[in-house]
């Protein structure tokens, strides 16, 4: 899912690519075709996810702040300049996400509070995992601490811990589109405003579920 064409978004890092196709940002490749520039972010998407199972899965391992950062530089490094660093505009789409210039603090928060509470995502059931989904997820979404790629790369976070779980790799089908969508938009807004994640976990409930029907052959 593309993000970067339903944004609005003011600042340096709103900069269009010159000569190209609306939505197209400044990029490092001079792509001015946004189904060209989309698909470059894909299948480096694919590549650096390939990296990152292999590489950041371990029931050790409690996520940072720095983790995400690198994340992000690996993934889009090749074709923004900003990547993995905090967006430095302010973003809307729907809601209103964090302010730009609290990102840095809000990530350290992040990092002490959710992360270290809910990684390693290893409990001893089913519901807790989904807590700690919920919860990480939301919160990430929330801060959006990059210009672009925010909900992906949350996705990659919420499917690092699943594997921790001891789960198969999330199948997000459930929120890709129609109420799905508008559902996990009004979870998202719920951890906003009063951080309640009741909502986001009936949608980590329906994305398990609908992970281990496809991987039972279901």
């Amino acid at each position: 899912m593309t993000e970067s064409k339903r944004y609005q978004a003011t600042g340096s890092e709103a900069e269009q690519q010159e000569g190209a196709e609306s939505g197209v940002l400044k990029n490092l490749l001079g792509i001015k075709i946004k189904a060209e520039l989309d698909q470059i972010e894909n299948v480096a998407l694919k590549q650096a996810e390939d990296f990152f199972f292999k590489k950041l899965v371990s029931r050790e391992r409690r996520f940072t702040a720095r983790d995400l950062y690198n994340m992000h530089k690996i993934w889009l490094g090749n074709i923004y300049a900003w990547a993995g660093t905090p967006r430095d505009v302010d973003l809307t789409k729907g809601i209103k996400f964090a302010h730009a210039k609290h990102i840095p603090d809000l990530m350290e928060n992040f990092e002490k509070e959710s992360l270290a509470k809910n990684t390693p995502c290893i409990f001893d059931s089913r519901k807790k995992v989904i807590s700690a989904l919920a919860e990480v997820h939301t919160e990430l979404i929330v801060i959006h601490p990059f210009r672009e790629g925010n909900g992906r790369l949350a996705r990659v976070l919420s499917t690092l811990m699943a594997l921790q779980a001891g789960l198969p790799p999330l199948d997000f089908a459930p929120i890709e589109k129609g109420k799905g969508r508008q559902k996990y938009f009004e979870a998202v807004r719920k951890g906003w405003v009063k951080k309640n994640y009741r909502l986001m976990e009936e949608i980590f409930e329906k994305i398990i579920e609908k992970t281990l029907s496809r991987s039972q052959g279901k």
